[in-house]
């Protein structure tokens, strides 16, 4: 192994090293605030030797990992997902369980996971990212010590997720068979067409589908989202779509499979549905968790307009940059409006899900009803956000590509988002009839001074996105793309 291959690997070396002085740390000595120093410390000297693993070039690792701009410009963002999950989750814990170091492993241990997941170029690094991402959210989803909601949710989520991943490994199997490879850029049968084959990749599509929650394969998320904590919904709405997404686009890409018209027209019926119904089924909702569920059902479908593209275009170029775009935009909003449900939900026993704990808030805290209103109308894709920014690129994408259908349905899509996003910041400009449902008073002013950066943030790219663009379109170019 080289030296410029152990600092583009460094980031992976760090993770690992911070992992593992967390579980000696916590087997020694049982502290909360420890933990979640030695994790914060762990996760910022990963974001800290990045830059370095970025100028040392792309590398590739014995075929099965693939470290390039795409794979690191995605571990930044799951590395940001873990520091505010982790910082926003420390007073949210301290009332809902004894055992609080195992959180701040698990959190590691999954960030582990989709940082492999990004970076795979190989069957057998797919599903060991996929399981390390997994396994750890099984276990985070039910965390708490209090109340049966957040056990359910993740029975579900494991049963669910462990059928999509054996079709997922089922579906490996016979794509070898026909290939007698498992890399990605191998995977590609002399006859593309035999019946093993499409059999094959049908059912690794299906398999990510569920874990991407598209439909009609999302039944499983609004119940998960509701019953895990706060916290951890955010993760799961973040790292966990973020890393299937990205290996996605990765294997679409090097496997040439979206060069089948019939796989292309399948993805964007799934795409269509995702859009339409997410939306729609957001419209009734009356509990803020089940309602975002809903909403990042839609926003996955809108992602897949740019996966789409991949199928159009000579040059994957534009359709990673999009994509990049938008996935770091949907990153900030989720992160934002969970880490919001996540302060109003500490030190009390029951998460503030229904919407009615949100009524007044402009006039009860406002930092925290601004940077929700920024979250909510960002995801609507209002101007000056950088949702409107993230929006306008698929947009581009879908005319670039000629997707006609994609581009009404995601005109459609955000014209219903637009109605139950501003049911959520009417909430909480009125001054309603009725008391206010109180809640806890601790304001959790680390987690509240998180997510006004964010929401800051928001605002910032919205207005001047050209030094995020110019980072993904420099990226990008070590993807060959």
């Amino acid at each position: 192994m080289t030296s410029e291959v152990v600092v583009t690997l460094m980031p992976y070396f760090v993770l690992t090293a911070g992992l593992l002085v967390l579980l000696l740390t916590t087997a020694f000595l049982r502290s909360h605030l420890v933990a979640l120093i030695v994790t914060l410390i762990s996760l910022l000297a990963v974001l800290y030797v990045t830059p370095a693993s970025i100028e040392s070039g792309p590398q590739t690792l014995s075929d099965l990992i693939v470290i390039d701009g795409v794979a690191l410009f995605f571990n930044v963002l799951f590395i940001l997902a873990a520091i505010v999950t982790t910082v926003t989750g420390y007073r949210y814990l301290e009332s809902r369980s004894r055992s609080y170091e195992e959180f701040y492993i698990l959190v590691v241990t999954s960030t582990l996971g989709a940082m492999t997941m990004a970076a795979a170029e190989h069957f057998a690094s797919f599903i060991l990212g996929l399981e390390i991402l997994s396994i750890s959210l099984y276990a985070l989803i039910a965390y708490p010590e209090r109340g049966r909601a957040s056990l359910e949710a993740a029975t579900k989520y494991l049963i669910l997720s462990g059928v999509a991943s054996t079709t997922i490994l089922f579906g490996m199997a016979l794509v070898y068979v026909s290939t007698g490879s498992m890399t990605f850029s191998e995977t590609l049968a002399s006859d593309s067409s035999g019946t093993i084959y499409a059999l094959g990749q049908s059912m690794i599509l299906l398999g990510l589908a569920f874990k991407l929650s598209l439909v009609p394969f999302h039944m499983w998320t609004p119940d998960v989202y509701e019953g895990a904590p706060s916290p951890i919904t955010g993760f799961v709405a973040t790292i966990s779509k973020g890393a299937v997404f990205v290996l996605l686009l990765r294997y679409a890409i090097e496997t040439q499979w979206l060069s089948n018209a019939s796989v292309t027209w399948a993805i964007g019926l799934i795409a269509i549905a995702s859009m339409v119904i997410g939306n729609l089924l957001a419209l009734l909702q009356e509990d803020i968790k089940r309602l975002l569920a809903y909403s990042s059902i839609a926003h996955v479908g809108y992602l897949l307009v740019a996966l789409v593209f991949v199928s159009t275009s000579d040059s994957a170029g534009f359709a990673l940059e999009s994509a990049m775009f938008y996935v770091s935009g949907y990153f900030l909003m989720t992160l934002v409006a969970f880490g919001v449900v996540t302060v109003m939900s500490t030190g009390v026993d029951e998460d503030a899900g229904s919407l009615r704990h949100y009524e007044g808030l402009y006039w009860r805290r406002p930092m925290l009803a601004a940077a929700l209103t920024i979250a909510a109308l960002s995801l609507a894709g209002i101007p000056l956000t950088v949702g409107f920014i993230a929006k306008f690129y698929l947009f581009a994408v879908g005319v670039s590509g000629a997707l006609w259908t994609l581009i009404w349905a995601l005109i459609l899509g955000s014209a219903i988002g637009i109605y139950y996003y501003l049911r959520i910041v009417i909430s909480m400009i009125k001054r309603e009839a009725e008391k206010p449902v109180e809640r806890s008073q601790d304001l959790n002013a680390v987690g509240t001074v998180t997510v006004v950066l964010l929401g800051v943030s928001i605002v910032i790219l919205g207005i001047y996105p050209t030094p995020l663009i110019a980072v993904v379109q420099q990226l990008i170019q070590s993807f060959g793309a």
